[in-house]
């Protein structure tokens, strides 16, 4: 069995964010940030306890990811997005959010824990292939057409 001292350390050297958020009507209150999501999103614990995590997309809620997120919270399901955050200098980056609920003995919600993954890199990644991809297929197109074309 773990005690909860290693338990501790074991959250605390993670490279990843985790947080625990306490439901409240409906808001999830953070009530834990380990020092990932310190780093990760530039805010100290203390600055951000006791607030919906909410805070982290800004003005930028109509995320499609974000409405599966709240589908989730609100059937206490699991779930898996990838959304953009904000950190406290206003910077964007990529989170991949992990959220799983908490329930007691009784079968009762008790929390949220939320695991965050800088993915900021594999979007990037991802969308500058799909730029090349558009560049290639315009390339191939011009080249189509100048093969179709007589020569003079």
């Amino acid at each position: 069995m773990i005690n909860a001292k290693l338990l501790q350390l074991v959250i605390d050297a993670s490279n990843d964010g985790i947080v625990v958020a306490e439901q409240e009507g409906d808001d999830n209150i953070l009530i834990y940030a380990n020092p990932a999501f310190e780093r990760l999103t530039g805010y100290a614990s203390e600055e951000i306890l006791y607030q919906d995590c909410r805070f982290l997309q800004a003005s930028d809620r109509d995320q499609p990811g974000l409405a599966v997120i709240r589908e989730a919270v609100n059937t206490r399901q699991p779930c898996r997005q990838i959304i953009r955050n904000y950190r406290k200098d206003g910077s964007a980056f990529w989170n991949e959010l992990s959220i799983t609920p908490v329930f007691n003995e009784a079968d009762q919600l008790t929390y949220f824990i939320g695991i965050q993954k800088n993915v900021t890199e594999q979007v990037q990644t991802q969308e500058r292939v799909k730029e090349l991809e558009t560049e290639l297929a315009t390339v191939r197109a011009a080249l189509a057409q100048l093969k179709d074309r007589p020569l003079v």
